[in-house]
């Protein structure tokens, strides 16, 4: 087993995507919070209020925990699916 935690990941295309400018892949399909989950990427954004950090909390657009900056929209990263080219920034 190489550590992967994505189901049937061996089938899956992988597509690449940035990340706070860093170059990351993912499986075609899955969600950018699952994707950055599953590498390990807990902090999303940090809080406006004390600046504590931030992150994928329901899974499922209900909480806005895990709101990125794609293409200057915030967006939850729960409801975006990863593409071929992505680029998400954190927010503040």
């Amino acid at each position: 087993m190489d550590g992967d935690l994505r189901i049937g990941s061996a089938w899956t295309r992988k597509v690449s995507f940035r990340f706070d400018g860093e170059m990351l892949t993912a499986s075609e399909g899955e969600t950018l919070a699952a994707a950055l989950y599953a590498q390990g990427r807990r902090t999303l954004r940090t809080s406006r209020d004390d600046d504590g950090p931030r992150g994928a909390f329901c899974f499922m657009g209900v909480c806005q925990e895990c709101v990125v900056s794609i293409d200057g929209r915030l967006t939850e990263a729960c409801r975006t699916p990863v593409h071929e080219g992505l680029v998400v920034e954190s927010v503040r």
